[in-house]
Formats: C-alpha cells, sequence, structure tokens
C-alpha cells in the first residue's frame, strides 16, 4: 500500500539558490525540450519554495523535492534529500 503512495507523489530535482527565508529555501528547477520546429535544445527553469524544517541546506546544494499539501500561499513542495 506504501509503494502505491510513492507512486502518485510528483518528485523532481533542483539547486537550492536561496536560504533566506526561515524553514524555506529556493530551488530553481531545469528542464530541457526541443523546440517544435528548429529542433534545438531549449532550457526552460522554475523557481519552486520548498519546506526545509531545519534550515539543513545551503545555497548551491542539489536536492530532491516531493509534491506535499499546500504549507503556505507559495509552498507546495518539501525537501526529501540531498542528492
Amino acid at each position: 500500500m506504501k509503494s502505491d503512495k510513492l507512486s502518485r507523489t510528483r518528485t523532481i530535482s533542483g539547486k537550492v539558490i536561496s536560504n533566506k527565508m526561515d524553514k524555506t529555501v529556493t530551488v530553481m528547477v531545469e528542464r530541457r525540450l526541443i523546440h517544435p520546429l528548429y529542433g534545438k535544445f531549449i532550457t526552460r527553469t522554475k523557481k519552486y519554495h520548498a519546506h526545509d524544517e531545519i534550515n539543513q541546506y545551503a545555497i548551491g546544494d542539489t536536492v530532491l523535492l516531493e509534491e506535499c499539501r499546500p504549507l503556505s500561499k507559495t509552498k507546495n513542495w518539501k525537501v526529501i534529500d540531498k542528492i
């Protein structure tokens, strides 16, 4: 039953770019896609606010995020591991 729950939660990895907030880190996630017409690789970035309970992650760390219930207006992810 527990493995069924793990398959439904989304996980993404990214780089910590800010840890100035209390119990929150800002993570930049990059994804590469191919342009539909020209076939060139394009890099798209997005920033996520993620919950860091004990303020253990620093700028530059690569972390794994897991989607969770809304914790604040902008925080729907939590950090589960450092890669």
